[in-house]
This record gives structure tokens, sequence and C-alpha cells, in this order.
């Protein structure tokens, strides 16, 4: 293929299947992901990191800090700063229990997997520093799931900073697809006095990158990249400071993207509205074009 999309083998006899009604689709889990970002000498630049080559899934791709919703994050009221629990139901499109899980989700992926923490003592302060060794077994016992994200605040006494956030796009897995996740996509600025790190075990390098640099590899094939994460880029793109990008968060359009199927004239025919770059055609012999 010309670009850099990420395109599993197996997809074309899966959808085959669900066209043919062989294959249930797979209820999505919810998740969460950010897009931090940062003002660099020629702009901002985003925080991407490459999943290794040797993970089953997106392998050698590009994408975000992001994972997993935690259930145990929708039962406990924490200490919140920022719009309230309702503005976000609104803007999540879920209920006030759920979207308090997916904030919790993106704040502490963000950490899991950056080093990164947008939380602090107070509703306008911000933690330093987030290196040291029992900040570190904090993060692990996150990671292991020994600690929900909520129980971490509440020993630390923090706050999470829900207004250093902006919900940027929801994308939803493929029906056809073995793995799927309902995934709100953030954005969020580095905070200042924080630096981040490659703390994920499935990423094998990270990169502060222009987000037009990021695209262009992408359109070269240089850079693997799933459709959600090549579109968000593409949306950010445009900014010339961080802070601009998080401003406009509050007027994205966060209507789910799924991708269709369907079978013509002897193909499958794989589109993601909205998006019409990612159409793919694929023979019914299972090639893709």
């Amino acid at each position: 293929m010309g670009n850099g999309q990420w395109f599993p083998a197996e997809w074309p006899e899966r959808i085959r299947a669900l066209a043919e009604g062989t294959l249930t689709p797979v209820t999505p889990r919810r998740a969460a992901t950010v897009m931090l970002v940062k003002d660099g000498e020629a702009g901002p630049v985003v925080h991407m990191l490459r999943r290794r080559t040797s993970m089953a899934f997106a392998g050698g791709a590009y994408a975000y800090p992001g994972g997993g919703v935690d259930p145990r994050d929708d039962e406990h009221q924490i200490r919140w700063a920022g719009p309230t629990r309702a503005w976000w139901a609104q803007k999540l499109g879920v209920d006030e229990t759920s979207a308090q899980a997916i904030v919790c989700a993106a704040v502490r992926e963000t950490y899991e997997e950056a080093g990164v923490l947008l939380a602090g003592p107070s509703p306008d302060t911000v933690v330093g520093d987030t290196t040291g060794e029992d900040w570190e077994a904090d993060r692990a016992a996150l990671v292991a799931r020994d600690l929900s994200f909520a129980e971490f605040l509440d020993r630390r006494g923090l706050v999470l900073r829900s207004d250093l956030l902006g919900a940027w796009a929801r994308w939803i897995t493929p029906e056809f697809e073995s793995r799927r996740y309902d995934t709100w996509f953030f954005v969020a600025v580095l905070p200042e006095g924080q630096r981040t790190r490659n703390a994920s075990t499935e990423a094998d390098r990270t990169v502060w990158i222009r987000p037009a640099d990021a695209a262009a590899g992408y359109d070269k094939g240089e850079l693997l990249m799933m459709p959600p994460t090549i579109a968000t880029l593409r949306g950010i793109v445009e900014y010339e400071r961080a802070a601009d990008a998080l401003a406009a968060a509050p007027a994205r359009d966060l209507t789910p993207v799924l991708a269709k199927a369907r079978l013509e004239d002897g193909e499958v025919v794989l589109a993601w509205p909205g998006h019409d770059e990612f159409t793919k055609h694929i023979p019914t012999g299972g090639a893709s074009a």
C-alpha cells in the first residue's frame, strides 16, 4: 500500500463472515487514549509511542498512550477539578459514573505509559517530577491492576485535573474485529515541570514529533498507524500552539466513527464514515487493494 495504514491480514475473511451472518460481533470495551502535546521550536509536537513489532495487534504501529477503562473507577467518588461529571457525561455521551471512569482511564494511561500525571494536591496545581522510586512503585501497581486509579489518587491526596483534558474524538473498532474497543480520544498539554518517558511495556520507542511530520511519514508509508491515530493526528496539524488544540476541544463532534463493510461487485468495500482516505476495496479472494 502507498501509505502507512495498518491492515490486519485476517480482516478480509472476518469481513466476509460478518457479511454472511456467520460472525457474531464482540461487544466493545470502553477505552481512552491521549494525544499529549507541547510547544516545540517550530510549533506543537505530539508524544507518540511505537508498539513493539512482536505485538499481535498493530505491531510496529505508532499510537498514543491509552488503554481500557478500569470498572473500579466507576464506583468511587474521587477529588475532581474542572468541568463537572455531568458536563463530561453529556460530552462523552455516557452516564456520570461512566464519564468519571473514562476520564480516569485517560489520566491513568497517560501516567502508566508516559509517566505524566494530570493531577495535583489542589484544584489549581499539578504534581512535579514523578520519576522517584515511590512514584514508580505506585505506577507499577496501577499497571498490574493491584491498585485502582481512584485508590491511587486517594492515597496521595490528589485531585484529578479534568480541566487539563479535552475530548477530541470517539472511534469504535469495526464489528468484524476479534478485539473491539469503544475509544474516546483526548488531547492534553504536557504540564510544566513534568517530562515523558517510555514507561510502556508495549512500546519499543517514543517520540515527540510535529503532527505534520508524522502525517507526512504516514503518507510516505514510513510510519504505520491505524485509521483513528492518523485521523486524529491530522486534526491537530492546523494549530500553532499546543494550548490552541486544547482550547478547540469543547467544540469537537464526538459522534462515534464505526467502519462499515459491504459486498459490492465481487469485493468487500470497507469504509469509515467521514474518512474517505481509509476506504479499502478487498477482492473476495482475500488480497487487499
